[in-house]
């Protein structure tokens, strides 16, 4: 039988595999997308243009300081791109380059510092402004808000509380708890403290049936985190879209939400698609780099996977995995995995257990829905992947091969060259 051979992202390159043209279902992939012809002056004119706020010329008059927040290096935001816009508007709007902060809005993950810091915002800007990253394991370094009515602990980033002027940037793309990121989650995780995510990223909210990707509607992790966010305070936010090649395809300016409506309305035209019905076999992976880099990241591409597959089905998945497993807290929680069903019972009771938690719940959660999951990766040991109770493999082919030893010659496939950047969907309702 004719092969199809179909590259995945892994790392900054590909990864192949070869399916049987007669069990191949379907190819998810971003539909074509054409990219902005004049990318900077679409940033220059969503700042002069935004959706629901004055032009950021005239919100940044008469400001003593600003405060800029970016995503962490596991993003691929062109902040390059839409940077200098950004802080060109506020120079010449008054507010002295040395009154700029760009903050980094790390969440839970660790700093970006070095090289690292480079590749995030280019030569230029790292000597010319200040950049810092979060920390949201410093307790002190955080303002205490109190409890919210949702009985979330508000502890924000001193920095970004007393900035006189507060712009949140991002990258709207699927997101497998908030539905899609961008928007709030620049404040929410983006520059909280480790004490509110306990509850954001707790086990009830994980567990909830609608926190879920592509959901924004009736999702308590957007809604909660929208509303904090606006309790908390956001003057703008600059919001982009890219397509699958990672070139700018839209900008989108101004309020928290309307900005980050639109995006998304505009999104869905092109990473959502559906298959008729679940499948047994699902070849994925997480986009390449960034995402791809640890464990702990890579488990949004099984996720994303994990949407149009049959219980009891098989994930082959690739991962470049060259930083390893993630954080030590995650990596301590691996170690002492021992069935998912234990480690979620484990985390059923009030007391919190640990940084990272969040994803392993996750993953534990796709553990028990999938029959098998194997893991090709160049750079983690088979004891690392075994410990996170999957497969290791050595090729795509060689994992797909034992996947029809399981399911059989006439099991059918999807595969997600993409991963967790396309939206997979079925069209009948999921049988659990």
């Amino acid at each position: 039988m004719k092969k199809i051979c179909i590259d995945m992202a892994y790392g900054k390159g590909t990864a192949s595999v070869h399916v049987p043209e007669g069990n191949l279902d379907k190819i998810f992939r971003v539909h074509p997308w054409e990219p902005l012809v004049q990318p900077t002056q679409a940033v220059e004119q969503s700042l002069l243009n935004p959706i629901g706020t004055p032009p950021l010329q005239e919100l940044a008059q008469g400001r003593r300081d600003a405060v800029v927040v970016i995503s962490d290096i596991t993003r691929p935001v062109p902040n390059r791109l839409i940077l200098p816009p950004i802080l060109e508007t506020l120079e010449q709007s008054g507010i002295p380059r040395e009154k700029i902060l760009i903050l980094i809005a790390t969440g839970m993950h660790r700093p970006n510092e070095g090289e690292e810091l480079i590749e995030l915002v280019g030569e230029e800007i790292a000597e010319k402004y200040r950049v810092e990253n979060h920390s949201g394991t410093d307790r002190e370094a955080h303002v205490d808000l109190g409890i919210s009515e949702e009985g979330v602990p508000l502890l924000v980033d001193r920095r970004y509380i007393e900035a006189d002027l507060r712009i949140l940037t991002g990258l709207i793309e699927p997101h497998l708890m908030a539905g899609y990121s961008g928007g709030r989650k620049g404040v929410l995780p983006g520059v909280c403290s480790l004490e509110t995510m306990k509850v954001m990223h707790g086990y009830k909210v994980i567990q909830h049936p609608l926190t879920v990707v592509g959901r924004l509607d009736d999702n308590p992790f957007h809604l909660t985190a929208l509303r904090l966010t606006r309790q908390i305070g956001a003057d703008f936010i600059v919001n982009v879209t890219l397509n699958e090649r990672r070139e700018l395809t839209g900008v989108f300016s101004g309020d928290l939400d309307q900005a980050h409506r639109a995006g998304v309305a505009e999104l869905e035209k092109f990473v959502v698609d559906e298959i008729e019905q679940p499948v047994d076999i699902v070849v994925g992976c997480s986009g390449g780099y960034p995402l791809d880099q640890t464990f702990y990241q890579c488990i949004k591409g099984m996720v994303a996977a994990k949407e149009i597959l049959k219980p009891g089905g098989t994930i082959v998945f690739a991962s470049h995995l060259g930083e390893g497993m993630g954080s030590e807290p995650f990596q301590q929680l691996v170690n002492e995995l021992t069935t998912p069903q234990a480690f979620l019972e484990s985390l059923e009771g009030p007391d919190y257990r640990q940084l990272d938690q969040w994803m392993l719940q996750d993953h534990c959660n796709i553990l028990l829905h999938a029959g098998e999951i194997q893991v090709f990766s160049e750079h983690l040991s088979k004891d690392w992947l075994n410990k996170a109770l999957v497969v290791p493999i050595e090729s795509l082919d060689a994992g797909l091969e034992r996947a029809f030893h399981r399911h059989g010659p006439e099991a059918r496939v999807a595969v997600m060259p993409q991963g967790p950047y396309v939206i997979a969907r079925t069209m009948e309702p999921m049988q659990v």
